[in-house]
């Protein structure tokens, strides 16, 4: 499976699975320094909020980086993940006392879930690549149906305007030869769904949803990367407190390859 391939599936489903066949989601969070910031900042805001005996719901689990994380400091977690590569990784990585409620299935229907039967929800992947907006809509709606009343819901959008910097990291004509539109800097959604913030904040509005924090979940890491997996492990703990110091600042938060908002319905 390459590029090519891919953006001729039509089946927005069928595409999405794929697209893990091209993307290692399974070392995305964890294979370096830099990448770690993203987890750890989203550790560091649900914990915030998790209590002792909390049940939580991981939609769009990927390959089981925060599902795992959390069982295994003693939470009732069910995961749920549409793509064949991303379910494998995740189940090699279960041992017998792993006690997920791991299952294959789309974040557009929770039917398997009870209403308000989860403290925590977190809706990560599923934004990544849903371009229709009933879609998203429908997605927000049910992950709200099964978030218990005083649950908080975690979502993650990829930015659209600062990717441009990062890619630019990566290749010297980005600015030229990049797939967006050149007018309105808008990225093509492919093979992911690019948000800016201000889109981000009005879709869930409109799905129903109080924000309580938005959050730069990895800030410039990408972007610094070179640098930051050159750190010792001091600087490297005085960098993430200095990223925990800016990641909500308003006029920062724009700064960041994902946004994370914490909310409430």
């Amino acid at each position: 499976m390459n590029f090519i391939e891919l953006k001729k599936i039509e089946n927005e489903t069928e595409r999405v699975n794929r697209t893990y066949d091209i993307f290692n989601e399974d070392s995305r969070l964890n294979h370096s320094k830099a990448a770690r910031v993203e987890f750890l900042t989203t550790v560091h805001y649900i914990e915030k909020y998790l209590q002792e005996g909390d049940k939580i719901l991981d939609i769009g689990a990927g390959a089981g980086e925060y599902s795992l994380y959390f069982a295994r400091k003693g939470y009732k977690v069910s995961a749920l993940e549409l793509a064949d590569a991303n379910i494998a990784a995740f189940r090699k990585k279960l041992t017998p006392e792993d006690h997920i409620d791991l299952v294959q299935g789309n974040a557009l229907d929770l039917s398997r879930y009870a209403e308000n039967s989860f403290d925590i929800v977190l809706l990560f992947g599923p934004l990544y690549h849903l371009e229709n907006e009933a879609d998203k809509q429908n997605c927000i709606s049910e992950a709200k149906r099964v978030c218990k009343d005083d649950g908080k819901i975690f979502f993650a959008f990829i930015s659209n305007d600062f990717v441009f910097l990062t890619e630019l990291a990566y290749d010297v004509n980005y600015f030229s030869s990049g797939d967006y539109d050149k007018k309105t800097f808008k990225l093509n959604n492919f093979p992911f769904v690019f948000h800016t913030a201000d889109a981000a904040r009005a879709l869930l509005a409109e799905g129903g949803i109080r924000v309580l924090h938005e959050v730069a979940a990895d800030g410039a890491s990408e972007l610094m990367a070179e640098r930051i997996n050159k750190m010792t492990d001091e600087d490297y703990a005085q960098y993430l407190r200095y990223h925990f110091y800016i990641c909500e600042k308003p006029e920062l938060f724009g700064m960041t390859n994902h946004f994370l908002f914490v909310g409430e319905k």
